[in-house]
């Protein structure tokens, strides 16, 4: 059976798991001479390790095929499915999840036998995230035009939904099989809502505050019923438990108890799932996970 999110609420992260957007993180970067938005990695592998061992629900990563400075963010570094296989030998529990893979830049059936693959590695654990994508410059360098996107997205999901490969001939199989694995989506990718309700498994939501969230979900609700709604806070989580909640771009920078309000709200208007992102987080990953494991998790898992 496969292992997907349920429609209670749970917390999950958002890989890379550094702390590249802060002040220290930005001076160790030029340190390393890195371009701005690339992480330091080399403590992936511990860190998404602990993250499984704590008990967070899902490891969310980002499909950004090639760097482009005017956007200035590399995301997790590594090739999503490539990085997916080697996650799901170094993990046992947590949900490996694309937020998400860019259909219109890759062909669709090697999506299709990739998430079989990663799927099957991980014990059924894999969650496929799907985008429209929004880079304009990547697109000629696939040779693929930006404004046909949803068209190509649309034509993509068809064979990714297709249990029988219809489309294959002369005998042709897809092995391992690409089946049960819950696909959703991230923003509209160009549909109505009500495409994306219809033919997806849950919704991947832009970050925002739990007022923009209630209105999103009251949609989603109208169109999908009751798939999973998820959504990301970019967090700082401060040593002071009772710090106030200050918002700031996408997340919030606050003690636990404030964490804990944020995200009881965001239960409250019915998100399902929460990803922290922790590249704002200014003191060391591995104590923000441990302290939000021990202080936090047990109020919603």
């Amino acid at each position: 059976m496969h292992k997907n999110l349920n429609t209670s609420f749970s917390i999950g992260v958002e890989l890379p798991l550094d702390n590249d957007w802060t002040r220290e993180g930005q001076t160790k970067r030029l340190l390393q001479n890195k371009p701005l938005g690339v992480p330091d990695m080399t403590e992936h592998k511990e860190r998404i390790m602990l993250a499984d061992e704590l008990g967070f629900k899902a490891a969310w990563i980002r499909d950004v095929p090639l760097y482009d400075p005017n956007f200035g963010d590399a995301a997790q570094v590594f090739e999503a499915f490539s990085y997916l296989g080697y996650l799901s030998a170094c993990t046992n529990n947590i949900l490996l999840a694309t937020a998400a893979i860019v259909l219109p830049l890759r062909e669709p059936w090697l999506v299709k036998k990739a998430a079989a693959t990663i799927n099957e590695l991980s014990n059924n654990r894999l969650i496929l995230g799907v985008a429209s994508g929004d880079r304009p410059s990547e697109y000629p360098v696939f040779d693929v035009d930006f404004n046909n996107r949803s068209e190509v997205f649309r034509n993509s999901l068809d064979i990714l939904r297709d249990t029988n490969n219809a489309k294959l001939k002369n005998g042709l199989q897809l092995i391992p099989e690409f089946k049960d694995i819950p696909i959703y989506a991230a923003g509209l990718a160009q549909q109505s809502p009500e495409w994306i309700g219809e033919n997806l498994d849950g919704w991947l939501a832009y970050p925002g505050t739990p007022q923009n969230h209630e209105y999103r979900v009251k949609l989603w609700r109208q169109v999908a019923g009751d798939k999973p709604y998820v959504s990301f806070i970019h967090l700082d989580l401060v040593d002071d438990p009772d710090a106030p909640i200050i918002r700031h771009h996408f997340g919030v920078q606050t003690g636990v108890k404030g964490l804990i309000t944020e995200l009881e709200s965001m239960k409250n208007v019915g998100v399902n799932h929460i990803g922290l992102q922790f590249r704002r987080n200014q003191q060391p990953i591995e104590n923000a996970l441990k302290t939000i494991a021990n202080e936090v998790l047990p109020h919603f898992q």
